[in-house]
């Protein structure tokens, strides 16, 4: 092992800066015996480095922190992580390809290095998990260079000499949050002696062989069958609503940790014979349901996709969503845990997929159905885990009753994130809700709420059409005019003055369908061409749907029909003087038009 001086300085948070730290010093680290291999990416690989050449690098990458038992020495520790490399060839694996390329095979290698920067205190701050928290968060900076660069960025932290944590950062297109616990399990095994057992997961290449076969290849179409469906008849946004407006994609994370939630979802569970993951994550979609003022709950369930032995502890980047789509059109909360079941294991089934393909089918329906799809309401239920991420979120000394604590802010492509670390001896979930939709007191309603919820099925079966007097959450307010389009709440006036401005200006009336029997709702945009454009239902609908990620969540949908005409009416806000006016030209802009003589 060779060391030598570190020029990069370390990331501090003033709140939690150590008094006197020494100079950081990098060791580079050798491993060598491994086996050399090379092959084709898994779905779960293409996924992930499609989003890290995309995202912005701190969103994308992962982090955990380490905690080291005392008296364990540097070089022990180093050790230990010398020994992970070898017996993970995630570890090992780059992706090689050209500049401005995306990779396309992955390649693990038989030796080489890593570095290790030791950060020496004489003093550590009064909470040194939580600035440990704040090294790794900061180390997330900076892409990842796939090509070359090896995937943990280790930070030591040691005191007088002595490691007590390793922060770390971790390239998503490698490992995932839960292939970061059991590296971290893994890594305090060795630190006690214990010899580990050889892994019984698969190496990233055995998965992309058995993606592969035709066992796997029929899997992947089963799952985007099941996802087109769901893409193609439920609601494309949860949270369609006028307050949507206002987001900026910020959310600052907000922590409630119960012993009161923890009992009541045992008891709840211990009453209506399920597991708790089940009750918990019915609790969820039903009061996310009700909030967005939706007959379903349309959520992302990324861990899900760890149930099978196979790929339980693989250290690999497996986040690929299940897709869960729960019906909450049911009576009472007992009724809807027992349908809470199946479909969590009809999304489980689903979770392996082409993500290229996958969106490809998802750009092909979005053009169809005139709407956006957006994954705006995730639940990562991670205390199912053989291990878990608990060691990321800093710790309280003592478990509370019902206790909510403010974190710091985060940019994520979600309207709503949650992360449940654990369920016994207390209820520990952390939310990133949008502030443009929740105020502060309004999230902290919502994980209350939660809570109230379970201590309602835990006495008893609860009308869901109760919820607002359980939880004190309310339903969201869309006022008058907002109305139910294909599955989608859908703002005519904000249709109106999107497809306006998408077709540069031109007056547009917007009506919305009579109801017909086996024809479901739909809207008629009525747009005054004039005679000096050449405007076509086809341009219309192009031009509206290259608008709808700047609107989304704000109820635009685009009309089934584009109905093309000389002038506007001269009452132009009464829909029958529009349907009053010759018509140029008529379609759904997205097949075959039908054209008028004039």
């Amino acid at each position: 092992m060779n060391s030598a001086v570190g020029k990069d300085t370390m990331h501090r948070n003033p709140a939690h800066t150590p008094r006197t730290p020494h100079a950081p010093r990098t060791f580079t680290v050798a491993y060598a015996g491994g086996d050399e291999r090379r092959g084709p990416l898994t779905m779960g690989q293409a996924n992930m480095i499609r989003c890290i050449l995309r995202d912005d690098p701190e969103h994308i990458n992962n982090h955990d922190v380490w905690a080291i038992p005392p008296g364990t020495g540097l070089d022990a520790a180093i050790d230990a992580l010398r020994t992970l490399a070898l017996r993970h060839e995630g570890l090992r694996t780059t992706f090689p390809h050209v500049p401005g390329a995306t990779p396309v095979e992955q390649v693990v290698a038989g030796e080489g290095t890593f570095t290790v920067t030791v950060v020496d205190h004489t003093e550590f701050p009064e909470e040194p998990a939580r600035y440990a928290e704040t090294v790794a968060r900061a180390a997330r900076a900076g892409r990842f260079a796939l090509d070359r660069e090896f995937p943990l960025r280790i930070t030591v932290l040691t005191l007088g000499g002595v490691p007590v944590h390793a922060a770390l950062a971790s390239s998503h297109a490698v490992t995932d949050g839960s292939a970061l616990a059991v590296l971290r399990e893994e890594f305090l095994a060795l630190l006690a002696g214990e010899e580990l057992p050889a892994p019984a997961s698969f190496a990233p290449l055995d998965l992309a062989a058995e993606e592969a076969s035709p066992a796997g290849k029929r899997k992947s179409q089963a799952s985007l069958r099941y996802w087109e469906r769901i893409i193609r008849t439920e609601p494309q946004e949860m949270f369609a609503e006028p307050r949507a407006a206002g987001a900026d994609g910020r959310a600052r994370q907000l922590t409630l940790r119960s012993r009161r939630g923890a009992r009541a979802l045992a008891a709840a569970a211990g009453r209506i014979r399920n597991p708790e993951a089940t009750v918990l994550l019915a609790a969820w979609c039903a009061l996310v349901a009700h909030r967005a003022g939706q007959d379903s709950c349309v959520t992302a369930v990324p861990t899900s996709n760890r149930f099978h032995p196979t790929i339980a502890r693989s250290v690999n980047t497996l986040s690929q969503d299940a897709l869960l789509c729960l019906d909450v059109r049911v009576p009472s909360f007992d009724t809807l845990v027992r349908k809470t079941w199946g479909a969590a294991l009809n999304a489980y089934r689903h979770s392996q997929f082409d993500s290229v393909r996958l969106w490809e089918m998802i750009g092909r329906v979005a053009g169809e159905r005139g709407s956006h799809f957006a994954r705006d309401v995730v639940f990562n239920d991670v205390s199912v885990l053989p291990a878990t991420l608990l060691s990321a979120a800093p710790q309280n000394s003592g478990a509370a009753e019902l206790d909510l604590t403010w974190g710091p802010l985060q940019v994520l492509p979600t309207r709503m994130l949650a992360f449940t670390y654990e369920t016994t001896p207390q209820l520990h979930i952390s939310l990133w809700a949008d502030p443009a939709l929740f105020t502060p007191q309004e999230a902290e309603g919502f994980l209350t709420g939660l809570v109230r919820l379970l201590e309602a099925a835990a006495e008893g079966d609860v009308p869901l059409g109760s919820l607002t007097g359980v939880t004190s959450v309310g339903p969201a307010e869309r006022g008058p005019e907002w109305t139910r389009v294909d599955g989608c709440w859908a703002s005519p006036t904000a249709v109106r003055d999107a497809l306006s401005g998408a077709v540069g200006g031109l007056p547009v009336h917007i009506e919305a369908d009579r109801p017909r029997a086996g024809s479901p709702p739909g809207l008629t945009a009525y747009i005054a061409r004039g005679g000096d454009t050449a405007l076509t239902p086809v341009g219309a609908h192009e031009a509206l749907m290259n608008k709808l990620p700047a609107h989304g969540g704000t109820g635009v949908i685009a009309p089934r029909r584009y109905v093309l005409v000389e002038h506007p009416p001269a009452e132009a806000h009464r829909s029958d003087a529009w349907r009053r006016q010759q018509i140029i030209e008529e379609g759904t802009g997205r097949s075959r038009q039908v054209r008028h003589e004039r």
